[in-house]
Parts: C-alpha cells; structure tokens; sequence
C-alpha cells in the first residue's frame, strides 16, 4: 500500500555521519529516531534502535567511510535490527560507498570487494539501498535489491553558476569520470578537458596528455568523484598549471575523505584557490584546506527518501539518467 503522509517514515542513523542524518530529517519535517551504540570489552558492539520500526517505513543512514569495517557492521547490524523487528521495508542510504573502487579483478587471487559488500548488505535484511555517485557505474548491477544511484551534480552545479566562469574549462582527470563531467560541462555551458591517466599504485598516477587542452583558458575546474589522497587531482593541477598554462585551480569532488596526507598536498599546490565538495563524508580533519566550501547534498537524499516512501518516481535524480536541468531539480527539491 503506497503511503500518503510521512508518518510511518522513520529514519536511523549510524554513528558515521550524524550531522547529514539530522539534516535530511530537518529537510523533511521529521524527527531523527535515536540509536544506542555501546562496544564492551571484548570490543563486541552493540546496536539498540531506540524506537519501535513495526510496520513502519525504515531508512538506515550510514556513510562507508572509515573506519570502514566498523561502519559497514553497524549498517549491517542495523539492518538486521529493522528487518527481524517488523519494518515494513527497509533501506540502507549509504552516502558513500567506499568499496566501489573494487569493482574488478585486477589482480589474481583478490578478492571483488564491491560485489560482496553488496551481497552482505542484501542478506543482513536491505530492501532497497539509496548511494551517491558511486565510483563506478557497474557496482549497481552487482545488487540483486533495487538501487538508487543520485547524484550531487545538480547540488554543485548551483554552486558554479554563480561565478563568472569566462575564461575557465571544467577537467575530468580520466575518461572514466567524463561522461558525467561532459554533463556539468554542458549545465555551466563551459568547455572540458579529459586527461589520460595512468595509475602507478594507491598513491601515485601519470598523467600522460590532457585531450582538448586546446580549449583551456586561465581557470581550470577539476572534478572527480573523491579526493581520497589527493594524487590525482594534485598531479592533473600541476600538470595544467606547467603544461598548459593554468593559473587557477579549483579541485571538486562529491565525496571529501581527504585520506592520508591529502590536505598537506593540497594546501602545498599555490595556485588551488578553492576547494569543493559535499557533506556525504563527515571530515572535520579537512577544514585545515583553505577555502574549503561544503555543499550539502540532503535535500538530494531527502527528496529520494520521500519519493520512495509515497511511491513516487525518482527519475531527475539518478546519476545515469539526467532529463532536468538543474534549476529544475532545484525547483523540486525546494517544493518538499
């Protein structure tokens, strides 16, 4: 039975990104239901969900963000708390789902991360899962559950376009990320570049040629879909910077971990000026970078929730299917 109000919507939240929870439920009208969480000794942990799910419509919200592990068995825990309590159905929103980098195998003997993450979030009790901008586009086929892929380039790009981008070309550091930038590229009506990279190992990357660099003007908009160290998005800088002449960078990502030594690699490239990315990974650690602008991505997330809830379509948000401009999926998202 398709619901009508948002009353029997109850919404959790685990212990990785709290503050995006609240913002969704304050998005949407809603209380945030507690969660208890108490690790004993033998650092066994344990989940209580502080209200009765019943017959209720059950949304889970965790971020696969690190620690990783800890995160992924909160989620899982919480699943299975919701789906052997009675909820009607239940649906894992993971903002960012960290294993979808594993998506192949590129190595003998290793194992595909993002297909058993997959499996384990299905069988500890989602019916549904909600993402965003997954790192690869594939990892939605290895749900056997439906699967919601949004996207945070909507979000950004009303960000962008209130700048004077004259004189800027918006980067993809590799092909893989180009469709989806040749997107942004064509909302902000400013031309791109793609590089070809090469991958040396977790940290280090080639960037062998920029194609379309004929087009490249004095600012440059690098877009990726995280910063995780930073190597990538670093190395595709100074090589506009040197190679191309390019006196303004601005690095933008949906997912911000800032891993390992990424912001002091940042902040050691003078000509970054800005730095742009979402509220899907809670990282304080990362208001060290100078000009750091978060965009929130809940209303996004909200209007997904909602949309499942009253058996609505979610058609103008998905990531791979992008019929609205974004001032039209603004439009929706602020009617609520």
């Amino acid at each position: 039975m398709v619901a009508e109000t948002l009353d029997d919507l109850f919404i959790f939240a685990g212990e990785s990104n709290i503050p995006l929870a609240e913002a969704i439920c304050e998005y949407l009208g809603i209380p945030l239901q507690p969660t208890h969480f108490t690790r004993f000794s033998n650092d066994n942990l344990w989940i209580q969900l502080g209200t009765s799910v019943r017959n209720k419509d059950v949304y889970l919200v965790q971020s696969l963000t690190p620690p990783v592990q800890d995160h992924l068995f909160q989620l899982m825990m919480m699943l299975n708390v919701a789906s052997t309590g009675g909820a009607s159905q239940v649906t894992a929103v993971i903002p960012y789902y960290s294993y979808g980098r594993s998506d192949k195998k590129d190595a003998p003997r290793v194992c595909i991360t993002a297909r058993l993450a997959a499996d384990l979030i299905t069988t500890a009790g989602a019916d549904r899962v909600i993402t965003m901008a997954l790192h690869s586009d594939q990892v939605h086929g290895f749900f056997k559950i439906p699967l919601d892929h949004l996207t945070s380039l909507s979000v950004l790009s009303r960000y962008f376009q209130l700048q004077d981008l004259s004189d800027t070309v918006l980067v993809s550091p590799d092909v893989g990320y180009a469709k989806k930038a040749s997107q942004l590229a064509n909302w902000l009506n400013i031309p791109l570049a793609v590089g070809t990279k090469v991958r040396l190992g977790d940290t280090q990357v080639e960037i062998n040629e920029v194609l379309g660099s004929g087009e490249l003007g004095r600012r440059a908009i690098i877009i990726d879909d995280e910063i995780a160290t930073g190597g990538t998005m670093v190395k595709m800088a100074w090589t506009l910077h040197e190679k191309h002449g390019v006196e303004d960078v601005t690095l933008v990502c949906t997912h911000g971990l800032f891993a390992g030594n990424a912001i002091n690699r940042i902040k050691e490239v003078p000509f970054v000026t800005e730095v742009v990315t979402t509220d899907t990974v809670l990282a304080p650690h990362a208001f060290g970078i100078p000009n750091l602008h978060v965009e929130t991505i809940a209303p996004v997330l909200a209007e997904g929730i909602r949309c499942n809830h009253l058996g609505q379509s979610v058609g103008s948000l998905f990531a791979f299917w992008q019929e609205d401009t974004p001032k039209e999926v603004a439009n929706k998202s602020k009617r609520g």
